[in-house]
């Protein structure tokens, strides 16, 4: 068997640290070493290294257990890359105008192969139910209205759903999942001829969604989608729709719709 190149060690050293950091990400708690070897499938010492690597850099700490967390300069590089980014600025406004109307979480989400990727969020007043939702958290594409107002404007026919989908059944987290290529092309038709997205309970039981197309890098394709994901018994599903004209105005005032 033909010995590691000293570049592919490398490469094959950086890719375990980031996986580490990721696997770090999951356990906001903390977690020991035996415990991180164990979900890495590895060796402690290769675990142990890797994690020594990111302390040197600062972005793996170890609390008063001596478990790991993510260290305080990942968090600051982080949370600085994603204040400054141009859509987050940009949309932050338009989603807390829409909060302060609905008393609901807002939403804004970009895709991301089969999921959708939250990457702003602005939550109800203190005291109100909240969604567990995270910036950076991922859903299905499917289940979400944001997913599939996004995929409305990339698939268009039955063969692009199928190709999509693959060999992959599509998540039901639901009993009102989609969870066929048919019921999806048929969905994602409908959707673009009334130009909103809508999940009625597909995605969370007892949570719906509309979402609007926001274009914050080109006229002609949405960067991405602001959802209300609203509590059904707050809030109706039909409420929202009812109110189309009224969140076309706060999102385009917000220069985030054409």
């Amino acid at each position: 068997m033909t010995d590691l190149s000293e570049e592919e060690t490398r490469l094959v050293g950086a890719d375990r640290v980031l996986a580490v950091l990721a696997e770090l990400a999951r356990h906001p708690e903390g977690i020991g070493l035996e415990d991180m070897a164990r979900a890495m499938a590895s060796p402690k010492p290769t675990v142990h290294r890797a994690l020594a690597s990111l302390r040197r850099a600062g972005f793996a700490a170890q609390d008063g257990w001596g478990r790991y967390v993510l260290g305080d300069e990942f968090l600051r590089l982080a949370f600085a890359h994603h204040e400054a980014r141009p859509d987050h600025l940009r949309i932050e406004p338009v989603l807390r105008r829409l909060c302060e109307r609905y008393g609901e979480t807002v939403h804004y989400a970009v895709l991301d192969g089969r999921s959708v990727i939250y990457r702003s969020k602005i939550d109800p007043p203190e005291g109100a139910f909240r969604l567990s939702s995270v910036v950076g958290g991922r859903n299905p594409a499917h289940t979400t209205a944001v997913g599939k107002l996004l995929l409305a404007h990339r698939l268009y026919t039955l063969e692009e759903v199928r190709d999509w989908i693959g060999d992959e059944p599509l998540a039901a987290p639901t009993s009102n999942s989609i969870t066929t290529a048919e019921e999806l092309h048929a969905e994602l038709e409908r959707t673009r001829d009334r130009g909103y997205g809508l999940d009625d309970q597909e995605n969370e039981q007892l949570v719906s969604c509309l979402a609007v197309p926001a274009y914050l890098a080109a006229p002609s394709m949405p960067s991405g989608a602001i959802s209300i994901s609203a509590f059904s018994y707050r809030t109706p599903l039909q409420v929202l729709i009812d109110d189309l004209q009224a969140i076309l105005v706060i999102t385009a005032a917000g220069g985030a719709p054409r």
